[in-house]
């Protein structure tokens, strides 16, 4: 038997397979440059994703991802610190990061990128990861000339990915569809 085996959404057991993999925190929460990053992911219904995964994968303060393609040897990498996290939704569809901000990092026109965070989504029903972005709100003028967040046309669907500061946290929820959904990327 021959062919293409068909594509399948993630199963009941998605959720079971995440909680060994939980890495929250990025950095200490001690750590003087600490940034908290809460947030909730909702469906089309408003009705909490209870049992989706989010990723996040960021450079370093200095801006150089702990990845071998990023080998500029100019930009420090930071002892410790990969970049990586990954969370299980709650019950009511949040989750949590305790990381850095991020240092701006070149576009491959070599423009250079708002400080942000890549985060992919993982949830029952899809059958690929959503992907998106976390923009800072004190980066107003970086945001403004980042060649991926300009590039989308629509001022609401942009700020769909600039986090809210509340609280002394920074709040970043994921709407997967209707309204408000968040904007997501091909890739």
């Amino acid at each position: 038997m021959s062919g293409v085996t068909p594509s399948q959404t993630v199963g009941p057991y998605f959720h079971m397979g995440l909680l060994a993999g939980r890495d929250t925190n990025l950095v200490d929460p001690g750590d003087p440059d600490a940034v908290r990053i809460r947030g909730r992911v909702t469906d089309g219904t408003g009705d909490a994703a209870a049992d989706a995964c989010v990723e996040i994968w960021q450079a370093n303060r200095a801006g150089r991802y702990a990845h071998p393609e990023d080998d500029r040897e100019d930009v420090p990498l930071e002892e410790g610190f990969t970049g990586f996290g990954r969370c299980p939704t709650d019950e009511d569809g949040r989750f949590e990061f305790v990381t850095v901000k991020p240092g701006p990092v070149p576009f491959p026109d070599g423009r250079a990128q708002a400080p942000h965070i890549d985060v992919s989504v993982f949830a029952r029903g899809l059958l690929n990861r959503a992907v998106t972005r976390i923009y800072f709100p004190d980066e107003e003028e970086r945001n403004a000339a980042d060649p991926v967040l300009s590039g989308i046309d629509d001022a609401e669907r942009q700020a769909t990915l600039v986090a809210r500061a509340e609280g002394g946290d920074l709040v970043f929820d994921i709407v997967l569809q209707g309204d408000g959904e968040t904007a997501f990327f091909q890739v």
